[in-house]
């Protein structure tokens, strides 16, 4: 019953957009498919952080610190937002949609490096395994072989 209850949060936390999920579509728009895969599997390795963060016991360290926990949570946004102005500042006139140049491929190499790191800086996966997964693990069994 447990697993179930899990499994269906986990669904539905999954398919909560958050800036991974936009990540990806704005790098499938600008570079098409093989910027797209490349990000879902960026994305998809940066998640892999956090669980292997949450299987050396980081994750706790993290969530008991309140000063660890926002050097990573600003750090995310940070990143986010530099991506943006990046983005802003190498359009041009971002307020005038007729202005706007179409959006340029970068490479799946570049797409798949950044997709890591939007992933490995994202609050909601931080989140995920900081606060939703302890309610799910067992104290009294091995931590590793339950986040597996």
């Amino acid at each position: 019953m447990t697993f179930l209850a899990f499994l269906a949060a986990a669904i539905v936390l999954a398919v909560t957009p958050g800036p991974g999920i936009a990540y990806v579509v704005a790098r499938t728009v600008a570079g098409g498919r093989a910027e797209g895969l490349a990000s879902c599997i960026g994305t998809g390795l940066g998640g892999l952080l956090h669980v292997l963060a949450a299987a050396v016991g980081l994750s706790v360290l993290v969530a008991q610190s309140a000063l660890a926990f926002n050097v990573v949570k600003y750090l995310g946004a940070a990143y986010l937002v530099y991506l943006g102005v990046r983005m802003l500042l190498r359009q041009g006139d971002a307020f005038d949609p007729a202005a706007l140049p179409a959006a340029r491929a970068q490479g799946a190499r570049r797409a798949l490096v950044e997709g890591v790191v939007v992933e490995a800086l994202n609050v909601k996966t931080a989140l995920f395994f900081l606060a939703f997964l302890p309610q799910f693990v067992s104290p009294a069994s091995p931590l590793a072989p339950q986040l597996v």
